[in-house]
C-alpha cells in the first residue's frame, strides 16, 4: 500500500471520509431548509436530503458487509437490484400474460448473475444477461400468443434487466477482481468507485441548491453550474484516493473523470425514462422511503458501474504488461 498504510487502515480512512460527507451534507441540508424561501430552492434541498439520508444507510449497510465479507456484499447488492427492477417495474405498462418473463427477471435473472459474481466467473457473467436472457425472454413471452405490443413489452423488461441487474452487478463484481500485484485489493477498489460516485452526486445536488443557476433539462434539481462543481468535487476525491488503488496519480484522474461523466449521462437517461413513464409523480428523489425513489437516486451508479469496471478489466487486469 503506497503512502505506508496497511489495507486495514485504507478502509478505516476511507470509512471516516464517508461518514465526514455525510454528516458535512446532513448539516448543509437541516440548515438550509429552514432558511429556503422559494418552491425550487426547497426541492433542491429535499432532494440534497434524500440523498443524505441514503447515504447514511449506505455507509452503515457498507460497514457491516466489508465487515462480514464478500459474500454479504452481493446479497446487499442484489436487494438492490430487485428493488430497482421493482420500481422500474412498476412505471413500466406490463400485461398479466408478461408474468413468466417477470418471474425470470427477478427470481433467476439476479440470483443466477450475482451467483456467477461471487464465483468469479467473469466471463459468463458478462454474457449471461445480454446474450441469453436477451434470447430467452422474448420466447418466454411469445409463448403466451399475446401479440399486442410485443416488440414494446419485451424491449421494456429487457431494458429493466439490463439497467438494474447487469449494470448494477458490476459494482460488487469490482470487489472480486485481483489486485495483489498492485498493492491493493478489489473491495478497496470498490470503495474508491463508490466515494467518487458519492461525492460527485452529493456535491452536485449541493452546489445546485447552494449556487443555484440554469436547471438541467433532464433534472430540475440540478443546475449545470451544480453538476460542473459537483463532477469536479468527485474528480478531485478520485486523485485523493489515488494511493489505495492500481493507479498513477494522473491514471485516478481520469477514471475519475470516466465516472463522473457516466454518472451525469445516467442520471439524464434514467430522468428520462422515469418521465416518459410519469414517474415523477410516483416516486422521486425526496420520497421518505428507502426502497422508493431508488432508480432517481442510484442513477449515477448505474451507468458508472459497468464503465469503472470494463475500463479496469482492460488496462489493470487484461493488458496489464501493455499499460
Amino acid at each position: 500500500m503506497r503512502l505506508g498504510f496497511t489495507i486495514q487502515e485504507a478502509y478505516v480512512i476511507l470509512f471516516v471520509g464517508l461518514l465526514l460527507l455525510a454528516a458535512i451534507g446532513t448539516f448543509y441540508s437541516a440548515w438550509s431548509l429552514k432558511r429556503s424561501d422559494s418552491a425550487e430552492q426547497r426541492a433542491r434541498l429535499l432532494a440534497v436530503n434524500a440523498r443524505v439520508r441514503m447515504s447514511w444507510w449506505l455507509i452503515a449497510v457498507f460497514a457491516i458487509a466489508f465487515a462480514l465479507g464478500q459474500a454479504t456484499l452481493l446479497v446487499f447488492f442484489a436487494l438492490i437490484s430487485f428493488f430497482l427492477l421493482r420500481e422500474f417495474i412498476a412505471i413500466t405498462p406490463t400485461k398479466p400474460t408478461d408474468h413468466h418473463a417477470l418471474v425470470v427477471a427477478f427470481y433467476i435473472a439476479i440470483p443466477v448473475q450475482y451467483a456467477l459474481i461471487g464465483f468469479e466467473l467473469s466471463y459468463f457473467m458478462t454474457l449471461f444477461i445480454p446474450t441469453y436472457l436477451f434470447l430467452a425472454l422474448p420466447v418466454i413471452m411469445a409463448i403466451s400468443k399475446d401479440t399486442e405490443r410485443y416488440l414494446e413489452r419485451v424491449a421494456k423488461v429487457q431494458w429493466g434487466i439490463m439497467l438494474c441487474v447487469f449494470c448494477v452487478s458490476h459494482a460488487p463484481a469490482i470487489a472480486m477482481l485481483d489486485y495483489t500485484r498492485y498493492n491493493s485489493s478489489g473491495p478497496l477498489m470498490l470503495l474508491f468507485f463508490l466515494l467518487v460516485v458519492f461525492v460527485c452526486d452529493l456535491a452536485s445536488s449541493i452546489a445546485s441548491s447552494f449556487f443555484g443557476g440554469k436547471s438541467l433539462n433532464f433534472n430540475t434539481n440540478r443546475t449545470i453550474k451544480g453538476t460542473l462543481i459537483g463532477s469536479f468535487c468527485g474528480i478531485l476525491a478520485g486523485a485523493a484516493m489515488f494511493w489505495i488503488t492500481p493507479f498513477r496519480a494522473w491514471q485516478a484522474v481520469l477514471m475519475a473523470i470516466a465516472i463522473a461523466i457516466s454518472c451525469v449521462l445516467g442520471d439524464m437517461v434514467i430522468n428520462a425514462v422515469r418521465r416518459s413513464m410519469g414517474a415523477a409523480r410516483l416516486a422521486s428523489e425526496s420520497d421518505l422511503y428507502i426502497t422508493r425513489g431508488t432508480l432517481a437516486r442510484l442513477a449515477p451508479l448505474t451507468f458508472a458501474a459497468p464503465v469503472f469496471y470494463h475500463l479496469t478489466i482492460t488496462f489493470f487486469i487484461l493488458y496489464k504488461d501493455t499499460f
